[in-house]
């Protein structure tokens, strides 16, 4: 380290410093003292060193202080330690620890980095050939992050090429060259393996699903095998699986259903073929979350009406939803109850003919969200008390045209305002004529359009405050819309898809639960932590911590671990490890002031066995990583001269400086110095009587 002094003033007035503390001694210590000339000459002298020293300081002297490191030259070996590596990689970790100490002894710094994403280099001999996964993109990433801005100059890619995650490194750009040390055959085996498996992942409890597996063979022509497809040992169907050329590729299709709730385990099954290379890849694991989550709409009209059909596609073209119709005019005899729903759509109910009215009452008792849809035989006075949205001063029964115009400020769903201005070319609603209040609370969607004029009348409202969520069109005529739009458009996106958010936002079931336990994720993979996440509330849903939570998590087989743990706001998650894969149910409990509180639900953990899905090296990818960062393609007959080149082209070290300017004045050992020296003069001057 180099230091300079620096003056931000001309240096001569350094004299005058040292001239006042000269001064400053010389009339201090001018009588004669008790203690002799001799120690009246120290004592000036330290009075004036000091005082000197204290003037230089005031003039804001600088040092610049010139810092110099050398930064040797890296490389680092990243290793692809996944599990289709293992059989060529194992043999090669003695010839990489050789060239460690060797690159070492020539200068370089070493470092080892592996898919494990630890930033400690691990010995070469330690590391074990068993992820599960491929992501190279992501390791030479880790690479680029932990080396920023030092002198990383080569990186030596140990890899058979295959990526099985995230993208191909090829396609990055990376500040150093990338030398790969290509391992593996790219003569692909004789095999036959279940390629993929593509299935739902929910399923509607009764319906059939379909799960398709995609079948791929090599070099096994004129041979033939089976698939099937099974559920807890029980065959479910069975394919013959003819393999008529050298490079098979097929899909089977299945059909399943099932009776039961919860996730079900499938299993594909391949025949094994003589003569292929490995029967591992003939079984792949199927999960289908089977539920009976449709949510239960009945749409209430007076009458028939063109309306009801276009509602009723509007929401079937949904499966999640489930709809009954009810014509009080055809049949007035009550809704069972019970059928508990979720949404009632009502279509000019309450009306003049009082069908229905009573029914209105029972669901606003129950909390149930509803719907209104006004039309001309609308009760509108007993509509304004029972929806609790929009108030209609309505005027003699008179109704007026209007088309719909969006209202930008509505921000409670995602819509598209421009899409949302086909509506204002719509054909007309009618609605009552009148004074139009909305309630608080309420939100406006659309705006009424009269003609060419923008009024601030509501035509469609939104509440979803409070314990009741209820919804109200002024009007009726959706069906006018529905064929104008497919004219116009020979669609019926837009006003399909404004209502059926509005019958989402109102159906959707709450969750107002005070104790929640559920897995970070539905689906894990094996040997991976299993997160769960814990949520507890008091009476008004403010989150309360310090409970003690007892989890069971039960197997396939019936199998249950118990756990206990202390729900704290530092960590509300608790982690799980030591799982194989299948499915598992938990069920969480715990005390609170009201009682008990218990939670139950599922989760799975797949074991995908990707690795050995592809077992033929890519080495046309590892030449062109390679070849874009100005690294060299090697094979391990290559690599020890491959090694012996990097050393004898060795680039240079860097020297790295850096330069910081401070005052003189924040210099702690000059303060020292001025206490020293004021003190020993004050220390002399008590010995020898003075004051």
């Amino acid at each position: 380290m180099r230091s300079e002094l620096i003056f931000q003033t001309p240096y001569w007035f350094i004299l005058f410093c040292f001239a006042a503390g000269a001064a400053y001694a010389f009339l201090l210590y001018q009588p004669t003292a008790p203690w002799g000339k001799k120690w009246n000459y120290v004592l000036a002298a330290l009075r004036g060193l000091a005082v000197g020293l204290i003037c230089f300081l005031l003039l804001g002297p600088l040092v610049r202080k010139t810092e110099t490191s050398v930064d040797k030259a890296k490389i680092v070996f990243a290793i692809d330690n996944s599990e289709s590596v293992n059989r060529n990689g194992s043999a090669l970790l003695k010839q990489v620890s050789t060239a460690v100490a060797d690159l070492q002894s020539a200068g370089f710094e070493v470092s080892v980095q592996t898919l494990d994403k630890d930033s400690r280099s691990p010995a070469p001999d330690s590391i074990q050939f068993n992820a599960k996964r491929t992501d190279l993109s992501e390791m030479l990433q880790t690479v680029k992050t932990n080396f920023e801005g030092r002198n990383l100059t080569d990186v030596i890619l140990l890899s058979d090429g295959i990526v099985n995650q995230g993208i191909s490194p090829a396609y990055n750009r990376f500040p150093f060259k990338i030398s790969t040390l290509a391992v593996g055959d790219t003569v692909p085996d004789l095999d036959i393996r279940i390629k993929d498996v593509i299935s739902n992942r929910i399923a509607y409890l009764g319906n059939e699903f379909p799960i398709r597996a995609e079948i791929v063979a090599n070099g096994l022509a004129g041979k033939a095998a089976t698939v099937t497809l099974k559920q807890n040992g029980r065959v479910i169907a069975s394919q013959a699986v003819a393999i008529d050329r050298p490079s098979f590729f097929k899909s089977f299709d299945f059909k399943a259903s099932s009776s039961q709730k919860g996730v079900q385990h499938y299993t594909l099954e391949l025949s094994n073929v003589a003569g292929e290379s490995s029967g591992r890849n003939n079984k792949r694991d199927v999960y289908i979350d089977i539920i009976d989550g449709r949510q239960r709409i009945l749409l209430m009209a007076l009458a028939p009406h063109p309306d009801i059909k276009s509602i009723r596609s509007l929401i079937e073209a949904n499966d999640n939803y489930e709809l009954d119709i009810k014509i009080l005019s055809i049949s007035n005899a009550p809704v069972a109850a019970t059928k508990p729903y979720d949404l009632i759509i009502l279509h000019q109910i309450p009306n003049v003919l009082g069908l229905g009215n009573a029914q209105v009452r029972n669901y606003i008792e129950s909390k149930t969200p509803l719907f209104f849809i006004l039309g001309n035989q609308s009760a509108v006075p007993l509509a304004n008390s029972l929806n609790r949205s929009l108030t209609i001063n309505a005027t003699n029964s008179q109704v007026d045209k209007v088309t719909a115009r969006f209202n930008p400020a509505f921000q409670q769903l995602n819509f598209d305002p421009e899409q949302l201005k086909l509506l204002e070319r719509l054909p007309p609603l009618s609605v009552p004529f009148g004074d139009y209040n909305v309630s608080s609370g309420t939100e406006t969607i659309l705006f009424q359009k009269v003609g060419t004029l923008n009024t601030s009348k509501p035509l469609l409202v939104l509440n979803t405050n409070g314990e009741q969520k209820t919804a109200v069109l002024a009007g009726e005529g959706i069906w006018q819309w529905r064929q104008e739009e497919f004219a116009q458009t020979n669609k019926q996106e837009v006003v399909d898809n404004l209502f059926q958010k509005v019958i989402q936002v109102l159906s959707v079931r709450e969750d107002k639960r005070k104790f929640r336990v559920y897995p970070a994720r539905n689906e894990f993979e094996a040997g991976e932590q299993v997160v769960f996440q814990t949520e507890i509330y008091n009476d008004i849903y403010e989150p309360i911590f310090g409970q003690e939570v007892k989890l069971d998590i039960t197997n396939e087989k019936g199998v249950t671990k118990q756990f206990t743990y202390t729900h704290s706001k530092d960590n509300p998650r608790f982690n799980v490890s030591g799982l194989a894969d299948g499915v598992y149910r938990f069920a969480a409990s715990t005390l609170l002031r009201t009682g008990l509180e218990k939670v139950a639900g599922q989760f799975v953990i797949t074991n995908a066995d990707v690795e050995l899905s592809n077992t033929t090296a890519d080495f046309g990818m590892l030449r062109e990583l390679a070849g874009r960062s100005g690294g060299t393609f090697t094979t391990p007959a290559t690599f020890a001269n491959f090694i012996s080149k990097l050393k004898e082209d060795r680039p240079a070290d860097r020297l790295d400086s850096s330069e910081e300017m401070v005052e003189i004045i924040y210099m702690k050992w000059l303060f020292f110095l001025l206490v020293l020296l004021l003190g020993a003069e004050w220390g002399l001057r008590k010995y020898h009587g003075g004051y």
